[in-house]
């Protein structure tokens, strides 16, 4: 790896997030129109997915605003937990309880800034390959990882 990598690199910066699952019993409803909503009107919450109107099993997951995962980010799960739970609440009122409930902090959750002019991988090594790719290297969408999929396929296939 050249300084010119490294120092590359080191300039990715990740948005720190928090995600809530609930788990429900069969049966349970979660009274709401909509499989999927974005939150604006919430400094913790930013994502609702009411997966069973997707599909057959019994999870809401939840995902926390990038500020709120910034502020929280160095707290201890445990402690994070109520709180997006009592935001939750104000956004969905009256939500069944849960069976069990998961929190996951996640450090790097979306890119903020990518590596420069984006180019979708960055070969380290040309012998033995050594290539890294990722949302750090396009942006954190679904279209940017499967750009950097298709470059890092690209100079797999060249290097054969």
């Amino acid at each position: 790896m050249t300084g010119c990598q490294r120092q590359q690199l080191e300039g990715v910066c990740y948005s720190s997030r928090f995600a809530l699952g609930l788990f429900y019993s069969a049966g349970a409803d979660v009274p709401v129109p909509w499989a999927a909503k974005y939150v604006t009107e919430n400094s913790c919450i930013r994502f609702i997915a009411v997966d069973n109107k997707k599909r057959t099993i019994k999870l809401q997951p939840f995902c926390c605003s990038v500020p709120f995962g910034l502020e929280h980010l160095e707290e201890p799960v445990e402690a994070v937990q109520p709180v997006i739970m009592q935001e939750l609440e104000k956004v969905l009122p009256g939500l069944p309880s849960p069976a069990s409930v998961k929190c996951q902090k996640w450090r790097y959750s979306q890119v903020t800034r990518s590596v420069p002019d984006c180019p979708g991988q960055m070969t380290l090594l040309a012998r033995p390959l050594l290539a890294c790719g990722g949302d750090g290297f396009t942006h954190s969408n679904f279209d940017g990882c499967v750009e950097s999929a298709l470059k890092l396929a690209e100079v797999v296939k060249s290097s054969l």
